[in-house]
Formats: C-alpha cells, sequence, structure tokens
C-alpha cells in the first residue's frame, strides 16, 4: 500500500479526537481564546449540557475578515510573539493557547458560527459546517467575538454516543467555567444553562473573593492565605482548614501561571501537605496559584495543556508542603467556624448545686450520658444514645458496680481515655478500643443486615431540612433518590440549587444531616459511574454509618462501653472501621511486662 498525504478535512477530525473530546472540551478553548483576546467579560450560554449548543461572547480585542479565516484554518495562531516565531522557543508563550488547532477541530465536527467586531470596524460572520464553509458576510454585534457550537458530532454517531448525560456534560462544562473564572479574578463570568443563569461573578475581584464565589461561601472563614516565593516559585491562594474538607478531591483547584491543570505532582503534594491532618479518606479543599518562570514548566506535555511538567519537581513540590504546612501552622487551633445549631440545642446546663468533688453518676439505663461541664456545673447531653435500643419493659437501676468477670474476647470496660478510647481488661491483657472507628463498623453492619432483610427503617424530621448544593450535586441525589430510600434517607428536589430532607434512617439517631447530604453527593460524584449498584450501595451506607456513629469526645457510661465490647465481638469485620482504620488493639500481658522490665 502506497502512502499517501491525508486529507485535509480527515486531518482536522484526527486533531478533534485530541482536543475536542467532549462539549466541556471545546468549551475551554472557546473561554481560553476570549481570554487571551484581552476580554473584560465572557459570557458562555449551554444548551442541552452543550451537546445541543454552546456559545461564548467576549469583548476583547475582536478579528477582522481576513484574521477570521487565518483563524479557521490549522496551525495557524496570533498568540506565538514576533520575537518567539523564528526561534520557535515555544516555552516561552505566555497565553492559554496557541497551538491553532481548536477553531478548526471544533469547526470539523459541529456547525460553527464565528462572529467578530474590531473596535471602530464593521462586524463579519463565518459559518463553518462540519469543515464546509456554508456562509460569510457582514454581521452586527457590538466589539469582540461571538462563537456558537451546534450539533457536535452530530454527524458523528460513533463518536456522540460515547457522550454522556446532558447532566453529566453540563456538570464538566460547569466546573470548566469555574476554574478559568478562578484563575482569572479581574474578568467577569456569567454562564447560563438552558436559560436559567447559574453562575455570575464581577470583573476585579480579589482572589479569596473570586475563590469563595466559585466554591463555598463558607471558605472565607475556614481557610488560611498561602503565600511563599522560593528560587523564583512563587505560591498563593487559599488552604482549607483541615476540619474543613471534602469526601472527594473534585475540590482541589490547582493552576500554573494562570492556567487550571490537573497535575498528580500537585496532587500528591497537597495531600502530603494534610498527612497528618486528615483522615485518608478525606480531602482538603484549597485554591492554589503557582508562578514559575517559563523555561522551568512544559505546557505542551498534552493537548489539551491539563498537565504540565516542571524542570525541578522537588523544588515545586517543596514549596507547597512548607506553603501549605506554614500557612496551616500559623492558623493555630482554628476549626470550622460555624458551629452545628442542631447539635447545641442537644446540650441544657444544669443548675450548679453538686459540689466539685462529686463523681459523675454512671448510667447502666439507656438514658442521657452525663458529662462534666466547665466551672462548677454539669452539662446534660440528652441526644439518645445509638449503641441499641433501650430495653423493653423493665427498670434497671441508675447504676450497678463494674461487672468483675472478665471472660470475654475483649474483655471488660473499666474506663475511657481522652473521651476517645475505650480501656477493656481481658483475661489475657489490655484492649483498647476507638469508640467512633467502632461503632461505625457497628451501623455500618446493622444497615447492611437491615437492607438485606428489606427492614430499613426512617425517621421523619419534625421540620425538613433544606441542604444547600451546588446544581451538579442536587441532579446526582435526585437521580438516585430512590436508592437513598432504600436506607431510609427521603430526599427530594427543593430549586435548582437545594434539595429538602424529609427523612433519615432510624438507625443513624440525630446527627448532621446537611454534612451527612453533601458527604453522600461527593460519593456519587466520585464513584457513581464506575461501580456497580452493589458497590455504590455499600459506599452510601458507609457514608451513612460515619455520620450515625459515637464521636471521638462522647462520655459513655460503663453499661454503654461494655454494649459496645459485646457487639463488636459478636460482629464481622468489627476489627477495622469502614475506611481501614484498626477499631481495636491489644497489649497482652507479656507486653505490659517488658514495658515495666519484668521480662
Amino acid at each position: 500500500m502506497s502512502i499517501r498525504r491525508l486529507p485535509s478535512h480527515l486531518i482536522n477530525r484526527i486533531a478533534a479526537g485530541e482536543v475536542v473530546e467532549r462539549p466541556a472540551s471545546a468549551l475551554k478553548e472557546l473561554v481560553e481564546n476570549a481570554i487571551d483576546a484581552n476580554a473584560c467579560r465572557i459570557s458562555v450560554r449551554l444548551s442541552g449540557g452543550g451537546v445541543e449548543g454552546i456559545e461564548v461572547v467576549d469583548d476583547g480585542c475582536g478579528m477582522d475578515a481576513e484574521a477570521m479565516a487565518l483563524a479557521l484554518e490549522r496551525h495557524a495562531t496570533s498568540k506565538l510573539p514576533e520575537s518567539l516565531w523564528d526561534s520557535g522557543a515555544i516555552e516561552g508563550v505566555a497565553t492559554l493557547g496557541f497551538r491553532g488547532e481548536a477553531l478548526p477541530s471544533i469547526a470539523s465536527v459541529a456547525r460553527l458560527t464565528l462572529e467578530s467586531r474590531v473596535r471602530g470596524a464593521d462586524g463579519w460572520r463565518r459559518v463553518v459546517d462540519n469543515g464546509v464553509l456554508v456562509e460569510e458576510g457582514p454581521a452586527a454585534l457590538p466589539p469582540g467575538t461571538r462563537v456558537r457550537v451546534d450539533g457536535l458530532f452530530e454527524r458523528i454517531p460513533a463518536r456522540r454516543k460515547f457522550l454522556r448525560s446532558a447532566r453529566s456534560e453540563y456538570a464538566a462544562c460547569l466546573d470548566v467555567v469555574r476554574r478559568l473564572a478562578m484563575a482569572r479574578p479581574e474578568i467577569g463570568f456569567t454562564l447560563e444553562h438552558d436559560g436559567r443563569r447559574i453562575l455570575s461573578v464581577q470583573p476585579d475581584e480579589t482572589r479569596p473573593e473570586r475563590v469563595a464565589a466559585l466554591t463555598d461561601r463558607a471558605l472565607a472563614d475556614n481557610s488560611v492565605a498561602v503565600d511563599l516565593e522560593r528560587a523564583g516559585h512563587v505560591l498563593g491562594g487559599v488552604a482549607g482548614l483541615p476540619t474543613f474538607n471534602r469526601g472527594v478531591a473534585d475540590h482541589q483547584y490547582l493552576f500554573v501561571n494562570g492556567r487550571p491543570v490537573r497535575d498528580k505532582l500537585l496532587v500528591g503534594a497537597v495531600r502530603g501537605a494534610y498527612a497528618e491532618m486528615l483522615a485518608r479518606d478525606r480531602h482538603a479543599v484549597v485554591a492554589l496559584f503557582l508562578d514559575v518562570p517559563a523555561s522551568d514548566v512544559d505546557v505542551n506535555v498534552h493537548p489539551a495543556k491539563t498537565e504540565v511538567r516542571f524542570r525541578d519537581p522537588a523544588l515545586v513540590r517543596g514549596l507547597i508542603v512548607s506553603g501549605l504546612r506554614r500557612a496551616l501552622d500559623e492558623a493555630g487551633h482554628r476549626v470550622v467556624q460555624a458551629a452545628d445549631a442542631g447539635a447545641m440545642t442537644n446540650w441544657t446546663a444544669e443548675p450548679a448545686m453538686a459540689p466539685a468533688y462529686a463523681p459523675a453518676p454512671q448510667n447502666f439505663a439507656w438514658g442521657p450520658a452525663i458529662t462534666p461541664g466547665a466551672g462548677d456545673g454539669l452539662v446534660r447531653d440528652v441526644r439518645p444514645t445509638f449503641l441499641s435500643p433501650p430495653p423493653a419493659a423493665r427498670a434497671e437501676p441508675a447504676a450497678m458496680p463494674v461487672p468483675a468477670t472478665v471472660q470475654h474476647p475483649l474483655g471488660v470496660a473499666r474506663g475511657q481515655v481522652a473521651r476517645t478510647y475505650i480501656v477493656a481488661e481481658a483475661e489475657d491483657g489490655l484492649v483498647i478500643v476507638d469508640q467512633h472507628a467502632a461503632h461505625e463498623r457497628l451501623v455500618l453492619e446493622r444497615m447492611r443486615g437491615a437492607i438485606a432483610a428489606g427492614s430499613v427503617r426512617s425517621q421523619a424530621l419534625l421540620l425538613p431540612e433544606v441542604v444547600e448544593l451546588d446544581e451538579p450535586a442536587c441532579d446526582r441525589l435526585e437521580e438516585r433518590a430512590a436508592e437513598l430510600a432504600e436506607f431510609g434517607l427521603e430526599v427530594e428536589r427543593f430549586g435548582p440549587q437545594a434539595m429538602l430532607v424529609r427523612a433519615t434512617p432510624a438507625l443513624l439517631g440525630q446527627g448532621d444531616v446537611a454534612g451527612l447530604i453533601r458527604d453522600l453527593a461527593d460519593e456519587l460524584a466520585a464513584h457513581d459511574q464506575a461501580l456497580s449498584l452493589k458497590e455504590r450501595l455499600d459506599h452510601v451506607a458507609a457514608t451513612m454509618a460515619c455520620h450515625g456513629s459515637v464521636r471521638a469526645g462522647r462520655v459513655l457510661s460503663v453499661a454503654e462501653m461494655n454494649a459496645l465490647l459485646r457487639e463488636m465481638e459478636v460482629t464481622p469485620h468489627s476489627g477495622q472501621c469502614n475506611h481501614g482504620r484498626p477499631t481495636w488493639v491489644k497489649l497482652a500481658h507479656s507486653d505490659i511486662e517488658k514495658l515495666f522490665g519484668r521480662r
């Protein structure tokens, strides 16, 4: 077979396969072009999640008719300065795009309408339908550029059938606009989807204001500023406090020289900085902006320019880890600022009548646990315990002595350390139990058993709770509402960006409903497409169990501690929590003797 040159239309379609994977890819290229045109305001309109239509309007420098014709040819660009034209030193390019493939690639797989006007001149219009010029002529529009993409992959069914649902494609487009808007606080952005305004940020905002507006309004009060410079590399941005974390890493926004990237080196550095402060299944919320000399980074590694390569990766990693840890160290003992109002109402102060030396009674019955409070008073926790239902139709004495027998695998509870760890005496040693981790596993196994038996009971809320989320998260929860109902969690849509919670699983008792819903939305985002239904349900059950477990810092009575130990002994997999951490450890008598030099 002889070697032949590929026809131009086929070359463009091959290039489109590298640059335009989905509507979000095309949108990214168009918005980046608007940014490079020095626009002050950029407006994006989507229809059908971007599959049916994408429109990007900017007030940038615009193009004349001749420049528009060149823009639709491959490898034609205005973004390579004259000084670099002959040398070919593309590492010196400071714009977001410069390959000259985006517009012709998009035009080869969709109907592209390009309208533009230079200030002081008339506008011009060109329409290219799947690689063929079908219309051109004058156009009326204000200075700037308007690009319309209709019917992406409409004539390439092999590509279109691999697109996801309109909601999924819309979520990807929203993420693209959010990241680009975060990178350029000096530019105003608006986003509309099917005629409804989704996002609107004004130009000339400060970086923290823009980040908080595009992520979570609570981040402004629960973050620290990051600012560090080393060897010409400058790191800035905001870092969420360790207690302000999420269930997936989608809330980590990383930028290199103003370019949004998804780089493994940067993600690994963020995880390393938070390694000793977050559980392995939790992820920090950060927006980091790294500025490095152009000669020290290669942004042309990937056609979509979402990956970069650093000349000195160790320097970059060390800069991020040091910058984050220094900022978090300066935060001191700060935690999430807003206390949960529902949790606070469960506590009532009692009159300071008892003497300071009076010991707190041990409640054998399944009543409220009494915990010492500040000063000389007592604070009573009136929350119901979650360990098991109360005994039916029989009275229990208010207090009983600690059982003497230790003939149980996990022994008999002797006390509690740091309001987090249960200390028990067994026949062959000392057992220490993490009460939250252990009860988390027990709740999960109970929930799994109830699901298998089809008997998960729900507890209706006296007042339904409204939880505000972004629209894609609400979409995911709404699609899985029937599955969540199998767990006893009843949710329904309450406007574009909120969910209404009517009932929660009875096994969970009273807890942080808003936190539960947010974590479930994150779990669905991370695992909804990749896992089977059974695996997805397990992830949801594990998330619910975590929210329904006895928390560290909760004082338990001896009876409650022993009940927890007994249930652990008969529950499968109770040796580790839902996140893989151990729930208990044992010090054998021989180990204790070694500690004291007896052996």
